[in-house]
């Protein structure tokens, strides 16, 4: 089958995506991936094609960045106001024109399609949009709870319950739903009473031979988003005091707004890298930080890729105690816990994991747990999912209505 990927990210780091698409390819199907603001000369993996849509707004055009960018310095209190106020206009101003772009991208080649993916809310209405237009399969991949991801701007209880009816009636109509954990895919059952929703988690494939981490960690590092509600400000902190017994590096594209406001105390900052790198980074580290806050659901179901990331690399975690990570940490025993918010507990779980026995242990347990927690396991799912499209798995024909 010809699937076309939809997804408004610059796809270059995007893991799930990549990892998704090359399991189909590899699986004989063809995939066409359409991001946002995909980076000049970026060489997609072998088999997937890609192409990029802009990322302009009424706010913002296309390349533009704040006024305030990687200022070390906090933002003047209007300007704080005026993104809080603006935000939600500008993101939907640039996700609407993205949209746009998406339908002109994909007219424009005159794509044969027999599958359309679209990867998160962001994409699921252009994708159901043009699932009807070709009477193809829709495959909704929600990397969260769209409804219960953190806010950074101003309250929006009518676009808020807009999403929410948009969201429950198109997942409803999609021939599948694939999310990434069972807590995420409990909670859109229970919210939306749906009944097709398959869970292809955010793990990595085993990875080829690399050198093993150190016999006691070196460095502490976080790789992933550098944005709020990642715990950062906790890291930070910890990252000042001296009982911290490692060097702290945080890796990975920012929100550079939040970023300019950012006091990394004694953590170094980093731009984001490919993923073999971070990899390798991880690995000659040998210890990682897996954290978020505890303010929002989606916080509280999620299992970020970081987690399996580490697990990829042999590499134990220090992760925030917070639901299903830490459920996972504890079920497996790979890593420490400490409580969200709390710089003591942090430095208190890094000053656990880095005793030489204990790490030790912990290292056994991550190599025991890769089977379990690696994408072979996940990318049967996703094929699983693509089987039960070829046997004719079309549109589900949902009434407009709800």
């Amino acid at each position: 089958m010809h699937v076309l990927m939809l997804v408004a990210t610059p796809v270059a780091t995007d893991t799930r995506v990549l990892r998704e698409a090359g399991s189909l390819v590899a699986a004989g199907h063809r995939v066409h991936v359409v991001g946002r603001s995909v980076p000049e000369g970026y060489e997609p993996p072998a088999g997937v094609s890609v192409s990029s849509v802009g990322t302009s707004s009424v706010f913002r055009s296309e390349g533009g960045a704040p006024p305030a960018r990687r200022h070390p310095h906090r933002m003047p209190a209007h300007m704080r106001l005026a993104r809080w106020a603006l935000l939600p206009q500008h993101r939907r101003s640039a996700f609407g024109r993205w949209a746009e772009g998406v339908r002109a991208d994909v007219a424009a080649r005159g794509l044969s399609v027999d599958v359309v993916h679209a990867h998160d809310f962001t994409a699921l209405e252009v994708g159901a949009e043009l699932a009807r237009e070709r009477g193809v399969p829709l495959v909704y991949d929600t990397h969260e709870l769209w409804s219960g991801r953190p806010r950074e701007h101003r309250p929006t209880p009518l676009a808020d319950r807009r999403e929410r009816r948009v969201e429950a009636r198109l997942g409803r109509e999609a021939t599948a739903v694939i999310t990434v954990g069972d807590g995420v895919a409990k909670a859109l059952r229970d919210r939306y009473g749906w009944d097709h929703v398959h869970v292809v988690r955010n793990t990595f494939p085993s990875a080829a031979p690399h050198p093993s981490p150190p016999p006691a960690p070196v460095a502490l590092v976080y790789a992933g988003r550098l944005a709020a509600y990642r715990e950062l400000e906790t890291v930070a902190e910890a990252s000042r005091a001296p009982g911290l017994p490692l060097p702290v590096t945080l890796l990975g594209p920012a929100d550079d707004t939040w970023l300019a406001g950012f006091d990394p105390g004694a953590a170094t900052v980093r731009p984001p890298v490919g993923a073999e790198e971070v990899t390798d980074l991880l690995t000659a580290a040998g210890l990682v930080l897996v954290t978020h806050s505890d303010r929002w659901e989606n916080h509280r179901l999620a299992l970020p890729n970081k987690l399996f990331h580490a697990v990829r690399a042999g590499v134990p975690v220090v992760a925030t105690d917070v639901g299903e990570l830490a459920r996972t940490v504890r079920a497996h025993g790979i890593g420490t816990l400490y409580r969200p918010g709390d710089a003591a507990d942090l430095r208190r779980a890094v000053a656990e994991a880095t005793d030489p026995v204990r790490y030790a242990e912990l290292r056994a347990r991550v190599r025991a747990a890769t089977a379990e927690l690696g994408w072979e396991r996940d990318e049967r799912a996703l094929l699983e999912v693509y089987d039960g499209l070829g046997r004719g798995g079309g549109p589900r024909g949902v009434p407009e209505s709800g």
